[in-house]
């Protein structure tokens, strides 16, 4: 089968999953097409016109099937290019707009949620990475079409539920490797995007209530970086380097290195405003942590209610269910953790045959 990938902004989530699937599945004849994850408005309303016209050559090959992801300007490149828009198409959402919060600095506009509406629309089928994806698209779908003024098309969000399934973004087999857990205080690690829809400001009010119950840890703050970071990682480096809880700090360059960060830490903890699967807290569980997650997003569907923290008062919650996992790894217990195997590739790869053999016929 000849597929064309289309990634039209190819975050590090994006690239994770397609460069998985392209690998796990070598019997297809992949042309991937991907653009930078920069400038949001203008790529997710230009990817068409900047594919259509700079990459003409390669978008009229003869393909069996377009797989693209949410952010593709679908519609408008089909018209474009009118020979894609006689090829079965699969479109996968790894998020989607509606339930994306929003920061001072966001970009304010419907367009990307129109975006997402004509994708599912428009595509043959349609996968969400979970069921939470899932649910919130078709909500703020139903919320958005009840504002429209007129001409609005009964049975839309129906008709996007009939053809659509679930499929997780899977990890590599590489990422499960046993734990090595080290004596001493608990080893925590927060490993996501410096972002303020990762939670920071949660994470610096659940540290500053461990300090003061007296808690014994070292808290490892790593993953992808940005120029402009919150102010509050700032903080949060103070009141854990002034107090003794300071691990490694900052993005890990070495993916090994990273690894064993895993393999050696306790626990991992999300702080996140939203997250439509959670990647880096599974990779961390694969390699043996125990998950401290929120009770909301994608974790209710991931993870038991026992990893799970909640209440009114989330920082105080989360620093109580940390202390819990203080006491049992002081009392010489092993700590609970989740098998996410199922989520691998090799168990995952064969639904991912099956999705496009069905948006195929």
């Amino acid at each position: 089968m000849r597929i064309l990938l289309l990634s039209a902004y190819d975050a590090v989530s994006h690239r994770y999953w397609h460069q998985g699937l392209v690998k796990a599945l070598p019997e297809h004849e992949w042309q991937v097409l991907t653009l930078p994850p920069r400038h949001f408005a203008w790529r997710v309303r230009g990817n068409s016109l900047s594919w259509a016209y700079n990459e003409r050559d390669r978008l009229e090959q003869p393909f069996d099937l377009i797989l693209a992801t949410s952010m593709v300007d679908l519609t408008g490149l089909r018209g474009l290019v009118p020979s894609l828009a006689r090829v079965p198409t699969l479109v996968y959402f790894h998020e989607n707009q509606f339930a994306y919060p929003e920061s001072a600095h966001a970009f304010k506009s419907v367009e990307p949620k129109i975006l997402n509406l004509y994708n599912a629309l428009a595509a043959d089928r349609v996968l969400f990475n979970t069921n939470f994806n899932r649910q919130t698209l078709l909500e703020g779908a139903a919320s958005l079409l009840r504002k429209l003024p007129d001409q609005v098309p009964s049975g839309l969000v129906e008709r996007i539920e009939a053809h659509s399934a679930i499929l997780p973004v899977p990890m590599p087999d590489a990422v499960f490797q046993p734990a090595t857990p080290t004596s001493g205080p608990l080893q925590l690690v927060w490993n996501h995007r410096w972002e303020y829809d990762k939670g920071p400001d949660l994470l610096l009010h659940g540290i500053e209530h461990l300090i003061d119950a007296g808690t014994e840890f070292t808290l490892h703050v790593v993953g992808q970086q940005f120029r402009h970071s919150p102010a509050v990682f700032e903080q949060i480096h103070q009141r854990l380097a002034q107090h003794g809880h300071l691990g490694s700090w900052g993005h890990v360059d070495s993916i090994d290195e990273y690894r064993r960060l895993l393999q050696q830490a306790d626990a991992v903890i999300s702080t996140a405003l939203h997250d439509f699967q959670g990647i880096a807290v599974l990779e961390a569980v694969a390699s043996g942590c125990t998950p401290v997650v929120p009770d909301r997003l994608a974790y209710r569907e991931l993870f038991a209610e026992s990893f799970r923290y909640k209440g009114e008062n989330e920082a105080r919650a989360l620093a109580q269910q940390i202390q819990q996992l203080a006491q049992i790894k002081a009392s010489g217990a092993a700590l609970p953790c989740p098998d996410v195997r199922h989520l691998s590739w090799s168990s995952q790869a064969r639904h991912y045959r099956a999705e496009l053999e069905k948006t195929l016929r």
